[in-house]
Formats: C-alpha cells, structure tokens, sequence
C-alpha cells in the first residue's frame, strides 16, 4: 500500500498515519505534524512546541518532511540513525507513516486534548506573591478549557507583539470557566514582565490562546514526587488542587527550590493541600543562597541533592518537575540514576530564548516564554 502511496506527488493535505491509529491524521505543508495530530485528538507528547525540549520526537517510518530546527543538540546518534524528527518543526511533504514511542491512546489521554481558542481578556486582578513575582487574575471574554499543568499564550497589543507562554497556576474552576489565573515572573529585559511588574496593570487588554502542553497528572498508584523552583510553583500548585478535587490517594513530596525566603511562596496553598491529602504530603522548600546568619532552619543547597535524601522510596515514584532546563536536566538525571523510567518522569521546561539558541527557527519565537 505505501508503495503506491508514496510514489506519487500528491496535491492538497498529506495524510500522517501514525503507528496504532487507526485513522490517518490530513495535514497540510504548511502545518506541523504536531498541530494537525492535536488537531484530531491524539496526544502526542509535547511541551516547548518551538523544537527545544525533544518531548515530541517521532519516529519517521517512511516519506518525506520538511525540518524546520536543528535536531542535533536534542536527539541522541542513535535517534538520528533511526529517524527520528521534532514532530512540533515538521511539515509534510508526502504522505507519511510514524511512530510514536509511549504513545497513550487511553480514554484519559484523549480528553486531555482541548480544542485551541483564541480569547481576549481584561487583567482583573494582581497580586504581588514575591518581590519578582505576581498573580495575574484574567477575566475572559469565552470560556478556555485546560487541563491542570497546561498552559497558554499571551500577549498585550501596543507593548508585545509576540506571545509568551505561562503556565495556569489553578486548577479549572467550571463555576467560573472564564476566569484564568498565572503567576509571572519578572524577567530582566524581558519587555512584557518588565511592562507588567512596572505599573497597576488592572483593566489592561490582553489576548491569549490555548491551551497547550501535555504535562497533567497521570491515574495510577504509585507516590509521587514534585519538583519546581520559580514560577514553576504555578503548574504543580495546579495539578495538586485538581488532585485534591479527584480524590487521588497517593503519597507525595514536593522539593521546591528557590534562592532565599524572600523567594518563597503559596505557603498557605501548600498547608492547605497538605491539610486536605489523602495521604502522606510533604512540601520541602529548599534554599540554594539564603544568608548563613539568617533564621532559616530548613534545608539549604540544590534541590537535586536531597530527591534520594527525603524520598527514599524514589525508584518507586512517578515524577512531576516544572522549571527551568538546568534544574529539570540535573533532576532528570538523579531520577533515572535511582532508577525512574523515562515514561515516568514527567516535566514542563520553561524555555526562552537563550535556551534555545543552539536551534535554528526559521518559524517566528512566538512560542517561547518569560517562565521560569
């Protein structure tokens, strides 16, 4: 059959057959291999969307796709010899056929699909969490359905014309399912945050899309272990209050790290979770450059020294980890050294540029973000 399928040019969408699907998936040269499968449902995973985290990796069985970022630096030599692509910085230029490792065809993979809105909004709310940190309340003029551990893009017309992403920093609340929330940190030269840490900001329009991304909480029995430093507090925050809201019964530690106690936050949310678990929870702030002659009493260091040191039972836990790539890198490492499957290892880099600068875009940083 492929033989016949691919000996020809073939003119309009191309079609993606994908390894254990039984539908193909129609896409056009001019659309990612990535966009048109989400398109369909079928959750292929994914989280930078801009070819800098690798997460979306496919398998290219047999025809022809245009690359549009250098793979190199993400893939391994033996990826490279199998064929591996970045399904997120692929376009078609025949039909084609992948595979797709860990693909979940579940029912609960699935409905964590959402259809991608674009939406504008009114900033409604600001609260300054941290002295480089706010939570920014956002009332949408149509609803935007996500999943815990999503995210979506923003921008404001007239001061950023390209989005950033951040991450939702509350779990879905259908009772008011216009009404999102983020907590952004300012980024030094970073022309949004800058913009928006500067002044009130209340009333001010801004326009979002999504969601996006494919880091959510998975069913299963086994503890859990989180990790976040930054505004990575927002996406764990989240998953742990829809965790609360299923009833999950799972044991869970959370490491976050952060510079001193004047970068600490969300304490009353983590009690409050703690409070509410079913089952043991543990939230550990660590604090990597906090004064020798201060009143902390905590642990002190990277938070990547105390995973095997406050979770004994690591190689039994499925991991949950947002923040930036060098954290998430070193913490990856430590897991799968104490012995984690990959497929259980469970992460969101925030990426922006300076992260991705060994990539060669030819398609606008439209997706990169501020977070971290």
């Amino acid at each position: 059959m492929f033989g016949k399928l691919f000996g020809k040019k073939k003119v309009g969408p191309h079609l993606v057959h994908i390894e254990g699907v039984d539908k193909p998936v129609e896409c056009d040269e001019k659309t990612f291999i990535l966009s048109a499968a989400l398109r369909d449902g079928i959750a292929i995973p994914y989280s930078c969307r801009v070819g800098g985290c690798g997460t979306c990796k496919v398998r290219l069985l047999e025809g022809k796709v245009k690359e549009f970022t250098d793979k190199t630096y993400l893939l391994s030599q033996e990826e490279l010899r199998a064929n591996y692509i970045l399904s997120c910085q692929c376009q078609p230029r025949s039909d084609v056929r992948i595979q797709v490792d860990g693909l979940d065809l579940s029912a609960e993979a699935q409905a964590s699909v959402h259809e991608v809105v674009n939406r504008t909004g009114l900033i409604k709310a600001l609260n300054h969490l941290t002295h480089d940190i706010v939570e920014v309340r956002i009332e949408l003029d149509g609803p935007m359905a996500y999943t815990a551990g999503e995210y979506a893009d923003m921008r404001v017309p007239g001061v950023l014309d390209e989005f950033r992403s951040y991450s939702f920093a509350a779990r879905p609340d259908p009772a008011q399912a216009n009404r999102v929330i983020f907590h952004i940190r300012k980024v030094p030269g970073g022309k949004f945050t800058e913009w928006l840490h500067q002044a009130d900001r209340i009333g001010a329009r801004v326009e979002l899309r999504g969601p996006f991304g494919d880091f959510r909480l998975r069913s299963a029995a086994a503890p859990m272990v989180c990790v976040a430093g930054g505004s990575g507090m927002a996406p764990i925050k989240a998953l742990l209050e829809q965790a609360l809201v299923d009833g999950v019964q799972r044991d869970c530690t959370y490491l976050f790290g952060a510079r001193s106690q004047k970068d600490l936050y969300c304490q009353d949310d983590m009690d409050r979770i703690a409070a509410q678990w079913k089952g043991r929870f543990r939230y550990i702030p660590i604090l990597s450059e906090e004064p020798e002659d201060s009143d902390w009493t905590g642990p002190r260091g990277l938070v990547t020294e105390f995973l095997t040191r406050e979770v004994p039972e690591l190689a039994t836990c499925h991991a949950y980890m947002c923040g930036p790539p060098p954290m998430l890198d070193a913490a990856i490492e430590v897991l799968k050294g104490a012995g984690i499957p990959g497929e259980h290892i469970h992460f969101d880099k925030f990426l922006d540029k300076s992260h991705l600068a060994k990539a060669h875009i030819d398609e606008p940083t439209s997706h990169i973000g501020d977070k971290g």
